[in-house]
């Protein structure tokens, strides 16, 4: 398996670990210390070692910020881990806050007692998240203190070690672009803005330059490194050679140089005692690498990572690899379906359930000689009012059955070495009240819009998110979360900077893949989301209008459950696109099913409406 079902909160230990971090304070000569859930790379997924925040707080979510002060300690996190907040943590010591809202620099503007000490560990914060700290405290007189070592890692019992897996190359079939053509884009980069060099931090740039892959945070097939990419071509990439084999060693060491990752700080040094200019993204690049260019002579050029769009924007060879990987998990999917409606209401529990899909992704995957490598994220497998925790993770302390007259919610993912999948579906548990199934249908034409959608260049994410929100607002109703994420080519089943949200700015560009997954959550009660991925088709021109249009391609391909839609409240359109979603399904993923009563029930699910 790979995912666990240990709960792996552990609330009971928040009071006097807060206290143990509080007793630092005025060593350090701090008032306060921030813990982020990011690592020294900033990433997502993060490897044990850095579960610093779960460590300290109990709260298991994939995104938050632990702010503990000298009298209070506040758990920030968006509206996906509201709930599960209130479940993980001990309200004796912590409160929740709002990550979005009311981030902790406009809550220290807000809060802060005059003169107040921010303590931070410079490796886990950004120059872009320092710049809003320091402006927040300078209105009280206060300032951020930069910290030699994390206070939390000494009180760390038994920490992990930091991961060595191994790297392996990703072949050019897959990334359709040699690596030294990348380092030569970057290379331009650098030049067109009168720098010196390229800073890169991000491991998923550094693996899809160098066209390598890792294994060193769950789930995420990036190896944990960086790199400096210089203006005369030169590239040193700062990787562990543990994780590394004569195969590997000679290919990197074709690209550049292989240096140990504590070069990288000599290194900058050296640049920046030449009066070097560097460019950095200051929404990626750890304070403690600009630090050292700034303090030590060099110039930073602050610009966007110069491989984020280009990684975003799928050439040929990853939006084909990625559809191959869909239709392949699509049939995994439709064997699950199927396996899962066979069984009687209150015989499955949701780990059984979770179990039993990776089962299927894995033998597919042996057959088809493209083999699963691993799942894109822990699988949500809730069930009834589980299904409402929105970002809900099963352990052996929350499973339960599926139970009739109930909804069950399946979100899951894998990673091929094609691509990267991420598909949800809710389905029914014998028969379930009128109710559920209005909002699925409404949830439904969320989907549909977007989908369906055409829109003129420049058009950006939050221009479309109200699409799949408008029958749910019509209703009285809406989801707390983002309509959609970017999804990397086997890389990070979270990737940016494309997004369909409320607050997404970037444009929407050919060959950018997004999941398509509105919802709705009744705590206690129920949850709803149904999902796809997408990518954005290059512009067409449609008959009697006067400019051409992007659009949206469909990669995933499974049934939406017939059995939970109220066919009357969809309109003649909405039923042309599902019946022309259903009967593609049916094309594309019957010859991969050997099992006539998966086709049978593959033919029926995907029947006309």
């Amino acid at each position: 398996m790979f995912q666990s079902f240990d709960n792996k909160s552990a609330p009971q230990f928040g009071k006097a670990r807060v206290e143990a971090l509080r007793a630092t304070f005025d060593t350090l000569g701090i008032d306060g210390f921030l813990i982020p859930r990011a690592d020294e790379y900033q990433g997502e997924y993060v490897p044990e070692c850095a579960e610093r925040m779960a460590w300290l707080s109990g709260f298991t979510g994939s995104a938050g910020v632990v702010l503990v002060t000298r009298s209070e300690a506040i758990v920030f996190v968006d509206g996906r881990y509201t709930t599960q907040l209130v479940a993980q943590v001990d309200p004796s010591v912590f409160t929740g806050g709002d990550l979005v809202g009311a981030p902790p620099a406009r809550w220290l503007a807000d809060n802060a007692s005059a003169g107040f000490r921010l303590g931070i560990d410079p490796w886990l914060h950004t120059s872009a998240e320092l710049s809003r700290l320091e402006k927040a405290l300078a209105e009280k007189g206060g300032s951020v203190v930069l910290l030699a070592a994390n206070p939390l890692d000494p009180l760390w019992e038994g920490r992990p070690a930091e991961p060595l897996e191994p790297v392996t190359i990703q072949p050019d079939a897959f990334t359709g672009t040699p690596a030294r053509d990348k380092i030569g884009a970057v290379v331009a980069e650098a030049k067109g803005r009168k720098a010196d060099a390229v800073l890169v931090t991000d491991p998923s740039s550094i693996a899809w330059i160098f066209n390598i892959r890792g294994n060193d945070v769950p789930h995420t097939p990036h190896p944990l490194a960086r790199a400096i990419i210089h203006a005369d071509g030169k590239a040193d990439l700062f990787l562990d050679e543990r994780k590394t084999n004569d195969e590997v060693k000679d290919y990197l060491r074709d690209l550049g140089e292989l240096q140990t990752p504590g070069e990288i700080k000599p290194m900058l040094r050296s640049l920046a005692e030449k009066r070097a200019t560097i460019l950095v993204d200051a929404d990626v690049v750890p304070v403690a690498l600009t630090r050292i260019i700034k303090d030590t002579g060099g110039s930073v050029v602050e610009a966007t990572d110069p491989v984020k769009l280009p990684r975003a924007c799928k050439n040929e060879a990853e939006l084909a690899g990625s559809a191959a990987a869909h239709i392949q998990d699509g049939a995994a999917m439709v064997e699950y379906l199927a396996w899962l409606d066979a069984q009687q209401p209150g015989t499955v529990t949701e780990i059984q359930a979770v179990k039993m899909l990776e089962q299927t992704r894995a033998k597919l995957g042996q057959a088809m000689q493209n083999p699963l490598k691993d799942i894109s994220f822990d699988t949500i497998s809730g069930s009834g009012p589980n299904a409402a925790i929105i970002h809900y993770r099963v352990t052996t302390d929350t499973d339960r059955t599926l139970q009739n007259g109930e909804m069950f919610l399946v979100d899951s993912g894998a990673q091929y070495i094609n691509g990267t999948t991420d598909i949800t579906r809710t389905v029914a548990i014998g028969s379930v009240p009128e109710e559920q199934k209005r909002f699925f249908t409404l949830v439904l034409k969320g989907v549909i819009a977007i989908s369906d959608a055409k829109f003129p260049k420049g058009t950006r994410g939050c221009d479309l998110d109200p699409l799949a929100r408008i029958a749910l607002w019509k209703a009285g109703a809406d989801y707390g979360h983002g309509t959609g994420h970017g999804v990397g080519s086997y890389l990070s089943v979270h990737e940016g900077p494309q997004r369909i949200s409320r607050v997404s700015q970037q444009e929407l560009l050919p060959g950018m893949i997004l999941s398509n997954e509105p919802g709705y959550y009744r705590p206690g009660a129920f949850g709803i989301r149904i999902e796809n991925l997408i990518y954005v088709g290059e512009a067409q021109s449609i008959e009697g209008g006067d400019q051409p249009m992007l659009s949206f391609e469909t990669l995933t391909w499974c049934p939406i459950d017939r059995r939970l839609i109220v066919v009357s409240s969809l309109t003649e359109d909405e039923r042309n696109w599902l019946n022309d979603y259903h009967a593609k399904t049916r094309e594309k993923l019957l010859p991969l099913i050997s099992d006539e009563s998966v086709k049978q029930w593959l033919t029926a699910a995907t029947e006309a409406l």
